[in-house]
């Protein structure tokens, strides 16, 4: 039995082996990973007990990677470890799979503390919440059951014992299956188990009143009223932000092909970072990462709406079509286009918005933790979202760091920037930067050395964006290197002793939760209380009396008026479109196009960066019969997807690519909304399985 816990170096030419404890190598001063995972399937084990020689038992389902430097063995992904991969993007929330043993599953990015402890359970950490934190929390709950419900797995957040909290965010053990689909009033139940804080304990009250009564019907609604409340509780905090830049061109590289907004060194006019990699080259990928910045800039300060996601990603697709249209007039094809990577937050009151294309990164450090919020967008990254391999796995292929999307390379209809937004509830640092510094786990190494200082205002961020650069240069050196540093402050204001509760900013609260019977608190006002009978008879009394005046001047004008009135005409009927047929599973429909040359591509799995060739099954003409296999929305664009079997193909079809018999696959119901249904004796080649070219549920 192992008494000593003992972690090798992940140095290949060194690994030299450490006490658990030691926090750099004693041999080489290379960072020692203490990487705890949480074993699912694990069999009774005693503390101190290796699995596969490798994995050490700390507690009945803790386990501790003593070889982090040597990537676990690759797996075929089974089917209980796809929703986890789908929902890669949502880390640290969502655990993500490590390694599959025999009869255990490991996960990684568990709610583990860095000592191999579970962090505090969230009803815990609930009762010492104040009031803004714990609508934060029910925020993120609202968001999660949305995407949870996509994957068949919102049950887990009915289970307390699955649901843990670090600092501001909602973090989870592991995922729990429906074995049928929840309801929203499961969980208002369970909410009304909570004792909130008093600023927002009537307005919590009524929100589980509303949910378990059916009054707040679906998911967007509740995450919009609390939205709204969360808007209004921020106006009793104060918020500062502190922003620094920094490039180089680094060692080895004869120029600076990144860019950064504001300019290295300077003060920004607003609040906003922005970090671009270039790529094509001296002359392309400078002039392309410049003109994103010149666009992107431009757009954001003329942002005056509350669509900010909106404006945020049409800012992207403009930079896009910017550097596509000077590619496009210089003639520039294939790897000779200029592009760029694109990473940038802006901060609007008490929220905070990530957009990013690329590999370029952004980190987001506490004082409990640093972690990685954005997902790259390269082979490994979505080789893993869709399910097809482990990401550890995913990385150790040749191809894993190329590129599927960056601005510049074609049409922006193609492109699917992603915009996050976060709430600022707590005191942190958000850390913008080029793969110059990403690579090689950098940030992961000096995070606790170089950044969170800042935290502790023990230096500034103008000093952390230097240091950033020169450890990239000493410790990479490879490329340019680009960072972006936005430090931000949350601070409570005092209140007088009479603020007691919360005011979501509604003149009438039935507009947003329906439950007249429930009184809430002052500052949340009731509609006043007319009393209509009274007004009414008073206005009675007023015209009586005027036409009694009236009579009495001017009697012909009253005569004249009743008997010129001319009749009411009669309304002609609106005509009523007909409903279409919904697409709905088993149903068939036939694509209908205008344009018969293109057809429609059949892709292998929705929600595609971009539809390439090699992502393509083929492409349906008009005419073609598909029979409906699967409705679902994707948790990136929110796009309604249909999943689809080609039944029967016209006999003339003029396509180069034209799908075949059988072929399943999937396509935007906005693609063929235009269809037309069709009987169900028209099956074609569905009465028999799909033998060919099946496509993996993502």
């Amino acid at each position: 039995m192992q008494t000593d816990p003992i972690v090798q170096c992940p140095n290949y030419f060194c690994q030299a082996l450490n006490p658990e404890s030691q926090e750099f190598c004693h041999h080489c001063q290379t960072r020692i990973p203490r990487r705890y995972l949480w074993a699912m399937g694990l069999k009774a084990g005693q503390p101190g007990e290796r699995i596969d020689d490798r994995y050490l038992i700390k507690s009945s389902q803790i386990v501790l990677d003593t070889k982090p430097g040597i990537p676990p063995n690759p797996i075929e992904v089974p089917p209980q470890l796809e929703p986890y991969l789908h929902l890669m993007p949502e880390r640290p929330t969502i655990p993500q799979p490590y390694a599959v043993l025999k009869d255990t599953i490991l996960l990684e990015s568990v709610p583990i503390t860095s000592t191999g402890q579970l962090m505090p359970a969230l009803t815990q950490s609930w009762q010492t919440s104040s009031g803004f934190r714990q609508l934060h929390f029910l925020h993120q709950l609202a968001q999660l059951w949305q995407k949870l419900s996509f994957e068949r797995a919102a049950s887990t957040l009915l289970d307390p014992n699955r649901i843990f909290a670090e600092a501001d965010t909602v973090r989870l053990l592991e995922l729990r299956f429906d074995k049928q689909s929840p309801s929203l009033t499961q969980l208002g139940e369970l909410w009304a188990t909570w004792h909130a804080h008093p600023m927002i304990a009537d307005f919590f009250d009524q929100i589980c009143q509303n949910l378990i009564e059916g009054q707040i019907s679906n998911v967007e609604q509740l995450i919009s009223v609390l939205d709204h409340a969360i808007a209004n509780q921020a106006q009793n905090q104060t918020r500062s932000i502190q922003i620094a830049t920094a490039t180089d061109q680094g060692p080895s590289r004869q120029s600076n092909e990144d860019a950064c907004y504001p300019a290295s060194g300077t003060k920004a006019n607003l609040d906003l970072v922005i970090v671009c990699d270039g790529i094509g080259g001296h002359e392309g990928g400078e002039v392309a990462s410049n003109l994103a910045i010149q666009t992107i800039a431009q757009q954001v300060q003329a942002i005056n709406s509350n669509e900010i996601e909106a404006e945020l990603e049409a800012a992207v697709c403009d930079a896009n079509d910017a550097i596509a249209a000077k590619n496009d007039a210089e003639r520039r094809q294939e790897r000779q286009r200029m592009g760029t990577t694109v990473v940038m937050g802006f901060v609007r009151g008490h929220e905070f918005y990530l957009t990013h294309v690329g590999d370029s990164r952004a980190y987001r450090i506490t004082r409990q933790g640093c972690y990685q919020v954005t997902l790259d967008d390269d082979v490994a990254s979505r080789e893993a979202r869709l399910g097809y391999s482990l990401y550890r796995d995913a990385l150790q292929r040749p191809s894993a760091g190329s590129l599927v999307q960056a601005l510049g390379m074609g049409s922006s209809s193609y492109l699917r920037p992603t915009v996050q937004r976060f709430i600022l509830d707590e005191d942190c640092v958000y850390l913008l930067c080029s793969d110059g510094l990403s690579d090689h786990d950098r940030i992961e190494e000096v995070w606790q050395s170089e950044i969170a200082p800042i935290l502790d205002r023990t230096t500034n961020v103008a000093t952390v964006a230097q240091k950033l650069i020169e450890v990239a240069n000493t410790r990479n050196g490879h490329d340019n290197v680009t960072v972006g540093l936005i430090y931000c402050q949350t601070k409570e204001t005092k209140r007088s002793k009479n603020a007691q509760t919360i005011s979501p900013g509604f003149a009438q609260p039935t507009q947003i939760i329906s439950a007249p019977s429930t009184q809430l608190r002052t500052e949340i006002r009731e509609p006043s209380r007319t009393n209509w009978l009274k007004v009414a008879f008073a206005l009675l009394i007023l015209c009586g009396i005027a036409g009694g005046i009236a009579t009495l001047i001017a009697p012909e004008l009253i005569t004249r008026f009743v008997n010129q009135t001319p009749p009411v005409p009669a309304v002609p009927p609106v005509p009523v479109s007909p409903t279409p047929t919904p697409l709905t599973p088993g149903s068939l429909t036939q694509i209908q196009l205008e344009d018969q040359a293109t057809g429609v591509p059949l892709l292998r799995n929705p929600s595609q960066p971009t539809e390439t060739v090699t992502e393509i099954i083929g492409r349906m003409p008009s005419g073609t019969i598909l029979q409906i296999q699967e409705t679902r929305k994707t948790a990136s664009d929110q796009s309604a997807w249909l999943r689809v079997k080609v039944c029967t193909i016209p006999a003339e079809t003029k396509l180069t690519n034209p799908v075949r018999l059988g072929n399943s696959g999937w396509q935007r119901e906005s693609a063929i909304a235009n269809s037309t249904p069709v009987k169900s004796d028209q099956l074609g080649a569905c009465t028999e399985p799909t033998k060919e070219n099946p496509s993996p549920t993502p």
